[in-house]
């Protein structure tokens, strides 16, 4: 089986106890780049090549990937299953003395990498010195700094529909996250999402899901009525991800406490979700 992805995917190197792997996404998938891991077991490459291709149970894409000299090439690639089924098939007597710890490293260490690297965002290797950590770390703490700088660029270049307090709130977060700090911001100021103020009443997910719609609509038109504009739009976490939400600030909440307990205070009334909570 060939597959072809449309633009380059970035190629990761996942060092091991001996040895090291190439890997990248495809389809939202870990896959290994092949021919550096078969290469380094000392085997031959077309070989293993053709013999996976005829194997039922491989899956080889080929896939556009970005060099270390920043080029395109295209480059044959397997899911993690194939990889290891791959490894089974290898006699250690076929493989020279010398890179024999690096084939157990492959099959003993290969899938736990991985899966740290491309779901826990990171995978560490267990023989690493201190100053090989002290090293990774500065690379983690530059990395966070710049995704806090770049996020406030990203909120600054915002058009005139996202509000402005709201902006300026994110970026006084973000450039205190940046500095490692803590941001000052004033309560006026901050955030409230129709999300965050169904949690403080103690609604459940499914309770949330069905509510926040219709409250979301009511307080809108309360917004409305009481500035004489609609809200402006930011950007908020619901079920996880970021989303397009209506702006409000801590400074709304009465407008909130009035909605709800016009439309919804019987529905959920407090005395129950806390005795749900006990």
């Amino acid at each position: 089986m060939s597959t072809s992805s449309p633009t380059p995917n970035e190629v990761v190197k996942l060092d091991l106890s001996a040895g090291s792997v190439h890997t990248t996404l495809v389809d939202g998938q870990p896959h290994i780049v092949l021919k550096p891991v078969v290469e380094s077991l000392g085997l031959s490459y077309p070989a293993q090549s053709r013999k996976l291709k005829s194997r039922s149970w491989a899956v080889v894409a080929q896939t556009a990937t970005t060099g270390a000299d920043g080029k395109t090439y295209e480059m044959d690639v397997v899911p993690v299953r194939t990889f290891l089924m791959l490894l089974a098939t290898v006699n250690e007597a076929r493989v020279a003395e010398h890179v024999r710890p690096t084939l157990v490293a492959f099959q003993n260490e290969t899938a736990d990498a991985i899966e740290a690297y491309w779901t826990e965002g990171g995978a560490i290797n267990p023989a690493a010195t201190d100053d090989q950590l002290d090293a990774l770390e500065q690379k983690i703490e530059e990395r966070r700094i710049r995704r806090a700088l770049g996020l406030v660029q990203l909120i600054a270049a915002m058009d005139d529909s996202v509000d402005s307090k709201w902006k300026r709130s994110r970026q006084l977060h973000h450039y205190a996250e940046a500095a490692g700090e803590v941001a000052a911001i004033a309560p006026e100021d901050r955030a409230l999402l129709v999300e965050v103020y169904l949690k403080d009443k103690g609604l459940s997910d499914a309770e949330r899901r069905s509510v926040r719609s219709p409250l979301g609509r009511k307080l809108a038109l309360a917004y409305e009525m009481q500035h004489g504009e609609k809200p402006k739009d930011s950007i908020g976490l619901v079920d996880g991800r970021e989303r397009q939400v209506k702006s409000y600030t801590e400074a709304d909440r009465p407008m909130f406490d009035k909605v709800w307990d016009e439309f919804y205070a019987d529905r959920y009334p407090a005395q129950q979700r806390l005795g749900e909570a006990s």
